[in-house]
Parts: C-alpha cells; structure tokens; sequence
C-alpha cells in the first residue's frame, strides 16, 4: 500500500472511532469511569486524527489544491487547540498557571494566525464559507489570549475548568464533523452531494455547538459550587 493511501486509511480509521467515542462519552455519566475511558480513547483517536492529517495537508500542496490544503491544515489547527485545551483542562484543574502556559499561549496565537490566514484566502478567492468558518480561529484565538491575560479572574470562576473542557470538546466537535460532513460524506454518499450540504456541513455543526454551549453555560451555572465527587476526583486522562 502506499505510503498517502496508508495515512487516508489510519486518518479515516481513527476519524470512525473519534465520532464513535465522542458521542458515547456525551452520551455517559459525566466523571463516571466509563466517561473517562471513553473519553481517552477519543483523545487519542484524536491525535492520531492530527498526525496522521499533516501528510494529507502536504498532498493537496504537493497536487497545487491550495484552498484545500489551507482548510485542511486550518482544521488541524483548530482541533489541536480543542484536544489540548479539553485534555490539560481536566490535568490542570486545580492550577489556572499551568494550564494558561506557553502551549496555552502558542496555540492561541496559532488559532489567531490560522484565523487571519483563513480570512484573507476566502477574501482573496471569494469565498464566503471560508470567510465565515475563520471566525473560529479568530474567537478561540483572540478569546484564549484574553483568558491569559486575566487568568486570575479565570481561576475565581466555579468550575472554571469544567467549562474549558466541554468548550475545547465542542471545538473538536466542530473541526471532526465539518470534515466528516463535507468530506467524508459525500465520497460515502455522492447523491446527497450539493450546495445545500456543503452550507449544511459548515454551519450546522458550528450552531449546533453554540446552542450546546448556551444549554451547558446555563445548567453549570446554576449548580452549587461545590463539585461532586465523581468530578472533583483526578482523571486518568493519558498523558499525551
């Protein structure tokens, strides 16, 4: 098998579990060991997602598909940001200094960068989808570097950690099934190809993801303070 044929099918074979155990751990008890495993194995499938994406990324450069090749490179980014943000929020749940560090603050301005980049190549070939979609880059970007800054606020927020990590999953959330939905897809299924899925599988996922933000930001806000024990125990997530 070829060397790019044998990354397709370890990225696509590591996409099916990602999708698979992100929704089984959605799904779980929050904290319950069955979440955490869940949620392991995602995180994993999820760097293997991102190893294995780069090659991807140097094929559409190498067949001069450079729209393609920046939207691919723009969602590694982002789901880089997403994975480690989701995963050293739980590391890093009693140490608001750590968390916000110098991979916090590289991967911020690299969502910011990938952002601008993303802008200026939809602007450049009149593309609305890719102007759009930079928004997220630019948010997360701008919004992780005004979280450093004022990490002390950060860190009087109940559970502040809490709402890093489902906000960092809601980010892989995004970056997985707009791959899956405007790539995957319609290779799978090429009669549900067309202009009303391509609008479908760039903008749902991102709604979807803002009103499951709104829905979580208000049922953990309204909560005591006080963790339960299930989430205020350490969690085996991998060290990665």
């Amino acid at each position: 098998m070829p060397a790019y044929a044998l990354f397709v099918s370890l990225h696509i074979s590591a996409g099916v579990i990602a999708l698979t155990t992100f929704w089984l751990a959605a799904a779980l008890r929050k904290g319950s060991p069955a979440h955490r495993l869940s949620g392991q194995v995602y995180l994993c499938a999820m760097t293997a997602i991102i190893a294995t994406g780069f090659p991807l990324v140097i094929q559409r450069l190498v067949d001069d598909q450079v729209v393609t090749a920046t939207f691919l490179a723009y969602l590694l980014v982002i789901t880089a940001t997403g994975v480690w943000v989701s995963w050293r929020a739980i590391r890093d749940k009693h140490d608001v200094a750590r968390f916000t560090g110098p991979v916090y603050v590289a991967l911020a301005i690299l969502s910011l960068a990938s952002g601008l980049g993303v802008l200026a190549l939809g602007i450049k070939v009149g593309a609305p989808l890719l102007m759009g979609f930079s928004g997220v880059g630019l948010l997360a970007g701008m919004g992780m570097l005004r979280k450093r800054r004022n990490r002390a606020a950060l860190a009087q927020r109940p559970r502040w950690w809490l709402s890093e990590h489902y906000t960092g999953m809601l980010g892989n959330f995004v970056a997985t099934h707009i791959a899956f939905l405007s790539i995957g897809l319609p290779k799978l299924l090429p009669m549900l190809d067309g202009v009303v899925l391509n609008y479908a599988s760039w903008f749902g996922p991102l709604l979807l993801a803002g009103l499951a933000k709104f829905w979580l930001d208000r049922r953990w806000s309204q909560r005591p303070s006080q963790t339960s024990p299930s989430l205020s125990q350490p969690s085996p997530v991998p060290r990665l």
